[in-house]
């Protein structure tokens, strides 16, 4: 068995969820220490990324599941910007998780700084608020 941090599009309620649902426990919400910065990228989902300096700590959620199912079925999911590695939780465990690889981004893709939201649905529902607005002002 494994844990997995999950903090993007496979946590519950979001579009690849489906993937794990009924398979992996979750084991709860959590943070990771403050030592990532985090990305969105072609607002399609987002990367984590270790840094030396300037962190933040990142909420997602903690999931065990077997090896057959992060090996075999989430991991052949994931985008290919994304790779599996090794994070430290607020609580100073070690787990996995998807780390960003900088250099699998293609030229010209959309990539923000979102480590100032806290979470991928932090940063879902700004942009949904954004929508809105525009909406409302006929833009």
């Amino acid at each position: 068995m494994q844990l997995m941090f999950l903090n993007g599009t496979a946590m519950s309620g979001q579009k690849d969820h489906g993937a794990i649902a009924g398979l992996a426990r979750l084991v709860g919400a959590v943070t990771t220490a403050p030592h990532y910065r985090f990305f969105a990228i072609r607002d399609e989902f987002p990367g984590l990324f270790p840094v030396d300096g300037d962190g933040a700590s990142i909420t997602g959620e903690l999931y065990e599941m077997s090896d057959e199912l992060l090996f075999d079925v989430l991991l052949p999911q994931e985008p290919a910007e994304l790779e599996i590695g090794s994070i430290e939780l607020s609580d100073g465990s070690t787990v996995r998780a998807m780390i960003l690889q900088p250099d699998r981004i293609r030229p010209g893709d959309k990539v923000l700084d979102i480590a100032d939201f806290g979470g991928w649905r932090a940063y879902q529902a700004h942009l949904s608020a954004n929508c809105a607005a525009s909406a409302l002002l006929g833009l």
